[in-house]
């Protein structure tokens, strides 16, 4: 068996080389857990408001809540050194479990940017140093940042690397996409070629990861030391799987079929529920359940029907045993 990449996000030891990242509406709590069986090595929670933290805002408070299972980042959005620091110090005394914190400097969305967070922070790399210094000095565990390639006139994510260093960030996550291009076409991996050689700490590689073949191209250009996916395990969990037993073995295991999707969509639901309550979470499963059975033949059908059909857990499941009984040997495509 190959050994499987050890590395540190200061001195948090992380074994294995998934990271589950943030996604707004979707990583919560029971997400998370239902997601690390699958090979997850650590976690970041949904962007968190510091805001929303300082004033102690119920919504907020309950991504801060969570118990320790795995390594566990809680991701911080705003755009004040002190104000961020503060966020971060509240935290730790609400809940002692946060392993590190993880500070966006990447979302693209006009919300977040127009407000001088997320991505709109790279504009000014020495803010992003001194955003990274504030909270190191206020709290004693570890600091990330996730960046982009910066915007389309400006690619400057060295620049702000080298601000970020500078400031003794521990780890680094770069989604390979400029502010503007959102989430679509090809990430950029080719601006950074072997980026992992040239930095004094780990790089986590991001942006469009929906197979093995993408996670192991990403890793192969940029070195990186772990791979971050998010969007393209939605529905497809067991591509977590794949890319952890890849690391670990060098080995390609086969997509799952259709009726572990079922069971697997069945467990999440499960899970959701008793996080949030049925109507929370069937609102939630109506966006993921569909992406469960996505890539087989002939669902397209199965998955409108899931769309628009789950009003409640009986009526999901009604649906997944009936997609099973059809279709259920089928294996999904990536």
């Amino acid at each position: 068996m190959v050994p499987i990449l050890m590395w540190k996000i200061g001195d948090l030891r992380i074994e294995g080389r998934v990271v589950l990242g943030p996604m707004s509406g979707i990583t919560c709590r029971s997400y998370r857990e239902f997601m690390k069986p699958f090979g997850v090595a650590v976690s970041v929670t949904e962007m968190t408001s510091d805001n929303g933290i300082i004033h102690g805002l119920q919504r907020s408070m309950t991504y801060v809540k969570f118990e320790h299972n795995y390594p566990t980042g809680l991701q911080l959005f705003g755009n004040d050194p002190d104000n961020l620091a503060k966020a971060a110090k509240n935290a730790i005394l609400y809940n002692k479990n946060i392993d590190f914190f993880d500070i966006n400097m990447g979302c693209p969305v006009s919300k977040v940017v127009n407000n001088g967070s997320g991505s709109a922070l790279m504009d000014n790399p020495s803010k992003c140093g001194d955003i990274v210094r504030r909270i190191k000095e206020t709290v004693n565990i570890p600091v990330t940042a996730k960046i982009r390639l910066g915007s389309n006139k400006n690619i400057n994510f060295r620049q702000v690397i080298d601000e970020l260093t500078d400031a003794d960030v521990d780890a680094i996550t770069i989604h390979a996409r400029t502010r503007e291009e959102l989430y679509t076409g090809n990430p950029h991996f080719e601006l950074v070629e072997d980026l992992q050689s040239d930095m004094s700490i780990p790089l986590i590689i991001s942006g469009n990861v929906y197979s093995l073949n993408d996670a192991v191209r990403a890793v192969d250009i940029t070195g990186a030391s772990a791979v971050m996916v998010a969007r393209g395990a939605v529905g497809n969990p067991y591509l977590i799987t794949q890319i952890d037993h890849y690391y670990r073995t060098k080995e390609t295991l086969s997509t799952p079929i259709i009726s572990q999707q079922v069971n697997w969509c069945l467990s999440l639901a499960d899970a959701l529920i008793q996080e949030k309550g049925e109507e929370l979470a069937i609102n939630m499963l109506r966006g993921i359940a569909p992406k469960f059975i996505a890539g087989c033949r002939g669902c397209r059908e199965y998955r409108h029907k899931l769309a628009v059909e789950t009003i409640d857990l009986k009526n999901l499941t009604r649906l997944l045993y009936e997609i099973e009984s059809e279709i259920g040997s089928e294996h999904i495509r990536t």
